[in-house]
């Protein structure tokens, strides 16, 4: 049965090193939660902390309104993928699929129809006989999650179970684990580096940085309206840039910066406070040689060709920053040009709002 999980409050120190910095996360029943992140911002700690590998200093972790924070691993019944796949070299793909429900006493036959059905289900129960060592990647990745799946845990979690696989099988992974995790309706958090992978799985994305949660929501609203500098930066917003609001009209704002002036509607961007930032992706900001054009004026360095564009390096007075131009006009380094911000692919952030 699918059931909710939910961290309150949760911290966790190594001994005066604070890993884990109150962390409150909710995740619906039959919901696959991301949490993603850069090496050591608390994403595999928190993984841990849910599954008993570690103690919370503080805080408290529920399954289905059962308390989790000091139950033994063994007690948890949580179903786990990883990075290694972590089967018994030992075993067959069959007894590796088994195993768990033999640790719950299910009798032989009837754990041999379910770990053959769940292998069926992953498409290797031709391999049911074979030894792990004698499995591609992908095909020990299809094992070690249909292991975990057969037990029909309450929570599945996932700790980087693509990282080891080439790009292509990738791609094909993770479509497959979300197919077989709907089609469950199994309650799953996964842990990754990688922001594609965690946005094309995943209901809701976590986004932490030094053992705190920045921003939890659906990856659209991540990629388009992030909550911060740093969420910003880290979803592709390269350029920031200061403005400063010099005349208000009903719903229309005028800022400026650094020898720009630009009109930006509150109906589109929400309410505009009187100093802001505004956050753009290299596309989000045309590179125009026209020198009447209402844009930032820059100077072009850098040029790299993209297949869809070509991306300059700029240099502003606002500040370095990066814009894509047209392939049928490339303009040499050096050139004087106006850097036209394009309104729907800008967002705007709070001055500071690092946080």
């Amino acid at each position: 049965m699918t059931q909710p999980l939910h961290l309150e409050a949760v911290s966790a120190h190594y001994g005066t090193t604070r890993v884990l910095e109150d962390l409150s996360l909710s995740v619906q029943a039959g919901e696959l939660v991301s949490l993603l992140g850069a090496s050591g911002c608390g994403k595999t700690t928190t993984l841990r902390l849910i599954a008993g590998f570690l103690s919370p200093t503080s805080g408290s972790i529920t399954l289905g309104g059962r308390d989790l924070t000091r139950l033994p691993t063994h007690k948890r019944d949580i179903g786990l993928v990883f990075q290694n796949y972590a089967l018994f070299p030992h075993l067959s793909v069959l007894d590796n699929v088994a195993f768990g429900l033999k640790q719950r006493g299910i009798a032989a036959d009837e754990r041999r129809r379910r770990a053959m059905a769940m292998l069926d289900r992953v498409g290797l129960s031709v391999l049911a006989d074979r030894a792990p060592g004698a499995l591609s990647g992908g095909q020990k990745q299809r094992v070690a999650l249909a292991r975990a799946l057969v037990i029909e845990p309450p929570l599945l979690m996932f700790d980087e179970p693509l990282s080891n696989l080439d790009a292509k099988l990738r791609v094909d992974m993770r479509v497959e684990i979300r197919q077989l995790q709907r089609a469950n309706g199994t309650t799953s958090v996964y842990v990754t580096h990688d922001q594609e992978e965690a946005f094309s799985i995943s209901d809701r994305v976590a986004i932490m940085n030094a053992g705190r949660l920045m921003q939890f929501d659906r990856p659209e609203v991540l990629y388009r309206r992030p909550a911060n500098t740093f969420v910003a930066r880290f979803v592709g917003f390269e350029n920031v840039i200061p403005f400063q609001v010099v005349a208000r009209d009903g719903d229309m704002v005028t800022a400026e910066t650094a020898g720009m002036r630009l009109g930006l509607s509150q109906s589109l961007y929400g309410t505009i406070p009187d100093t802001f930032l505004l956050a753009t992706r290299p596309d989000g900001l045309t590179v125009s040689s026209d020198a009447a054009a209402d844009g930032l004026p820059a100077r072009l360095g850098l040029r790299t060709y993209l297949g869809r564009a070509y991306q300059y390096q700029c240099e502003t007075a606002a500040g370095h920053l990066v814009a894509n131009g047209s392939l049928t006009a490339p303009l040499q380094a050096g050139a004087r040009v106006k850097l036209v911000p394009v309104p729907e692919q800008c967002t705007i952030l709070a001055a500071g709002g690092d946080e």
